[in-house]
């Protein structure tokens, strides 16, 4: 889950920097589960008449650059370091480059997501040469030192990057200008053979169980999305099979994990514990990974229907947020927290514009946020 400091919390009107929180404890709650009621009860349908009411493209545009300069000052030495904690930190940059290029089509933010992937892949070595890793086997990856790793291979922060960067070659294969360019598509030709075998393969073959289907919702979410994404680009059909099964298994047992929410009935609620129902469940922090997969998985036709859309975006704007500067910690709307919802909350916008517009009044605002709100007007305006 990002940090937030200086340079990623607007406020958005006054232009005050808003001061960082954490997730405080949760209130006392039953330990009961949650009444197995899965279907959402209906939602409206999103009105065609406020999708010219959201603010354009070109506003987000605008405040996304007030942190490009940054950006690249920040990024760059992250791209470039062999810790893949550094790596994790590094996706939200990646993320809001690939959105502002979906959203604009200039290609800067284009060749500042890949610049930034490419020096990842640079500073990749093999596991044998890796001192201190527990596999020391054939595949490419980095140590982590850093938040207690000594020095091992870490899934979790791989997974966390290469879900964004895989978006990013997904990005380019749909882009029909940019794959038909020689340059960009030897670029991608690179990248999609280390993402098929220096991350997919690599934790696959080290045990699936354990390093791709995760302990926790939003840990599995991650590579659902980066399995998503390479069964779509790959040109191998056993892979291609793969890829759909681990997607297609974790999207199920995501769904096996949704009730009605006890908060609100129009809105969806699931622990982060596999089969569990019990309370508070996810915290909204980290369901921000769940949010980031099931929206592109939406996006692309898979899985997903209008009517989670709707009931996730009932639990983002009735539950996690009820108001003003009151932000719940958990999906059962209890406990208090900082906001956040830049790496995946957000992306809900681009399917209603009541929620758009809901979300053009959140004061906690960053890059990754503002590239999404633009990308999501661009959706939405047409």
């Amino acid at each position: 889950m990002r940090s937030l400091n200086r340079r990623n919390l607007l406020l958005l009107g006054a232009g005050v920097l808003a001061a960082a929180g954490t997730a405080a404890a949760h209130t006392a709650v039953s330990d009961n589960d949650v009444p197995e009621i899965r279907d959402p009860m209906p939602a409206a349908a999103p009105s065609k008449q406020d999708r010219l009411k959201v603010k354009p493209v070109s506003h987000w545009t605008a405040v996304f650059q007030k942190s490009w300069d940054y950006q690249y000052q920040h990024g760059l030495p992250l791209s470039r370091s062999t810790d893949s904690r550094d790596h994790y930190d590094l996706s939200y940059d990646v993320d809001s480059c690939v959105a502002m290029f979906r959203a604009t089509d200039q290609r800067r933010y284009l060749d500042r997501a890949l610049t930034f992937t490419e020096n990842v892949v640079a500073s990749a070595k093999p596991s044998a040469a890796l001192p201190k890793s527990g596999f020391s086997d054939r595949y490419r990856g980095w140590a982590s030192s850093k938040s207690g790793e000594h020095g091992d291979e870490v899934p979790l922060y791989e997974s966390y990057f290469w879900r964004y960067a895989t978006t990013l070659l997904t990005t380019m294969r749909e882009n029909p200008g940019v794959f038909a360019d020689a340059g960009y598509r030897a670029r991608y030709d690179r990248l999609l053979a280390f993402a098929e075998v220096d991350i997919f393969e690599k934790w696959y073959s080290r045990g699936a169980d354990d390093t791709i289907y995760r302990e926790r919702t939003h840990m599995a979410a991650h590579w659902a999305l980066i399995a998503l994404n390479l069964s779509r680009l790959t040109g191998d059909a056993g892979r291609k099979s793969r890829y759909a099964t681990v997607a297609d298994t974790i999207a199920t047992r995501l769904r096996g994990q949704l009730r009605r929410n006890p908060a609100d009935a129009r809105a969806y609620f699931w622990s982060d514990v596999w089969e569990s129902a019990k309370r508070p469940g996810q915290d909204v922090g980290h369901g921000n990974g769940v949010m980031a997969y099931i929206v592109e998985a939406r996006d692309r036709g898979s899985f997903w229907t209008d009517a989670d859309m709707a009931a996730f975006a009932a639990l983002l704007v009735g539950v996690a947020w009820p108001g003003g500067t009151t932000y719940r910690a958990f999906v059962d709307g209890t406990g208090s927290d900082n906001g956040w919802f830049a790496d995946g909350w957000v992306k809900l916008g681009r399917y209603d514009p009541a929620v758009q517009l809901r979300l053009e009044k959140h004061q906690v605002v960053n890059d990754q946020f503002a590239a999404n709100m633009a990308l999501n007007a661009r959706l939405l305006r047409g």
